[in-house]
């Protein structure tokens, strides 16, 4: 988890999606940097140091999974796995160039995940095809009676894909391409609409009103179930354990105060807070009321069309050190990809060129369970691009 609270520390069995994988003959190769328990949008909150961008080494590859996109688009592996609560595998992907899918909410197991918050991750590939992520969702895809939030798979392949876009309909998410984003990346990303377009798609305008209340609920509710995860790391049942302290409860303060970074921190604090006595009805409770109007937002979106298309992320990659010093700024980043998890549906970035050198990621998105239904689309959008890196 790129923390010094597990540094060294040995896992005692694998992930349900590592042992699917290796069953059907991949090999680990390694394990890859990424923010510190998933808590970053551009892996300079990992406690082993940054990860670089390979477009541009001064620029950030995103976050949290960054290390995972690096390494595919460095060729270092056909494919990797990321875990994406608020857009961990898309925003890297996008800063990237490369293609990130977070597959519908519980279509993939959860078990063996270091979690961060359960009503949201989920497990996806990092690729540099659609084909690529039909490949490796195929295989980790499906039920698993160790996770009893997973759900059955479609039983056709996932690899079966009908990649035709002509006569589909694809809506623009109006509220994201507005005020707030790079209009250098809303000019590619216009131009990405009509080569879907000019390729025979039907393009209309949907306005998701509620969307804007996306990042507020999501760091509500975020921070509320990291609060509660992260209360593991006691320094007494595994992980680090600080020699200081005269007894159990400044044992567990020495050992939490010197494992976790200022930015878990941060979010086990917020997380606490929203979730205290006196604030839980107020803040807590409230953003899960609006986390039900987003999802009917998302519903009514996808009444008249087969997929929703915006940009992945407002920005391309951000250079070191541009918003550390300001978390709400670094928070942005993700303003584009936490609906997807708050709603539960499947998600996928795709290269659409590159601004002044550095990629551009399209967002695709649609209805629960529709994975197989997505990676068709996005294959036929990818064959529009023409491969754009």
């Amino acid at each position: 988890a790129a923390s010094n609270i597990l540094k060294g520390f040995n896992p005692p069995y694998s992930a349900t999606v590592i042992k699917k994988l290796e069953e059907a003959g991949a090999v680990l190769v390694a394990k890859a940097n990424m923010d510190s328990f998933g808590h970053g949008a551009s892996t300079e909150n990992s406690d082993f140091g940054p990860t670089k961008n390979p477009h541009d080494v001064t620029r950030v590859p995103g976050g949290s999974s960054g290390g995972s996109a690096a390494a595919v688009v460095l060729g270092m592996t056909p494919f990797s796995i990321g875990t994406d609560t608020g857009g961990s595998i898309r925003q890297p992907a996008s800063f990237t160039g490369s293609v990130g899918l977070k597959p519908t909410y519980g279509l993939v197991s959860r078990f063996g995940v270091v979690a961060m918050a359960s009503s949201t991750d989920v497990i996806g590939p990092i690729t540099t095809s659609i084909e690529d992520s039909a490949l490796v969702l195929e295989v980790i895809s499906g039920k698993d009676q160790r996770d009893p939030t997973t759900i059955d798979r479609d039983n056709v392949n996932y690899t079966d894909l009908d990649s035709d876009i002509k006569g589909r309909t694809f809506g623009v998410i109006k509220e994201y391409m507005d005020e707030g984003v790079d209009p250098k990346v809303i000019s590619k990303i216009e131009a990405a609409v009509k080569a879907i377009e000019n390729a025979g798609g039907i393009i209309k305008q949907v306005s998701l009103p509620q969307i804007k209340y996306a990042l507020a609920v999501y760091y509500i509710i975020m921070p509320a179930e990291v609060s509660s995860n992260l209360s593991r790391y006691d320094g007494v049942r595994f992980g680090y354990s600080s020699p200081d302290g005269t007894d159990l409860d400044a044992a567990y303060d020495f050992t939490r105060s010197q494992g976790f970074n200022d930015e878990v921190k941060r979010r086990i604090l917020i997380g606490a807070y929203v979730t205290s006595s006196g604030y839980a009805d107020e803040y807590y409770k409230k953003a899960q009321t609006v986390r039900t109007k987003i999802i009917n937002d998302f519903e009514a979106g996808f009444k008249d069309v087969d997929a929703l298309i915006g940009p992945t992320a407002p920005t391309t990659a951000f250079a070191f050190g541009e918003n550390t010093g300001d978390p709400l700024k670094m928070y942005l980043s993700d303003i584009m990809t936490v609906a997807a998890n708050l709603a539960g549906i499947p998600a996928i970035c795709i290269p659409a060129g590159k601004v002044d050198g550095l990629p551009v990621g399209l967002q695709v998105m649609a209805r629960q369970k529709q994975d197989r239904e997505l990676l068709g689309l996005a294959q036929g959008i990818e064959t529009a691009l023409g491969g754009e890196q």
